[in-house]
């Protein structure tokens, strides 16, 4: 599940007030256990996120009980279907990507051939887990 730009304005505000110390996070045994947001919401949290106080606990809820612990949960689903040998091409990849969101985000709207460097990138390539020798069939 993607981010919207809600998401991280709601991530901005709620990591100041959690620097603050006006909300932090707290952990919930349970089966499963979740993650819960604590604190005063008095009228600096109601400025801060411009939303009701349900609104505060959903959106908290969806990002980190739900998202945040779901994307742990496929990657676990992955490498133990897998193995760990494909994580530093995955950890890359989103680093790349992340980048390419900060560039667009900071220059406005460009087209995705210009992004892309207008002409097929000539990268090599690494196979994991393919045969390792020609003729080989795994």
């Amino acid at each position: 599940m993607k981010l919207t730009e809600k998401d991280k304005e709601f991530l901005d505000n709620l990591r100041r007030l959690m620097g603050s110390k006006d909300l932090w996070v707290e952990f919930r045994v349970g089966h499963p256990s979740y993650m819960v947001l604590r604190g005063t919401y008095g009228q600096a949290v109601h400025k801060a996120f411009r939303m009701t106080r349900q609104g505060v606990r959903w959106r908290f809820h969806r990002l980190f009980n739900d998202v945040y612990v779901s994307a742990f949960e496929t990657i676990l689903f992955l490498e133990k279907a897998y193995g760990t040998g494909l994580r530093d091409h995955a950890i890359r990849i989103s680093r790349e990507r992340y980048a390419l969101h900060q560039e667009v985000k900071s220059s406005g709207f460009q087209s995705a051939d210009t992004l892309a460097g207008a002409e097929v990138r000539q990268t090599p390539t690494a196979i994991v887990g393919g045969p390792s020798e020609p003729g080989d069939a795994g």
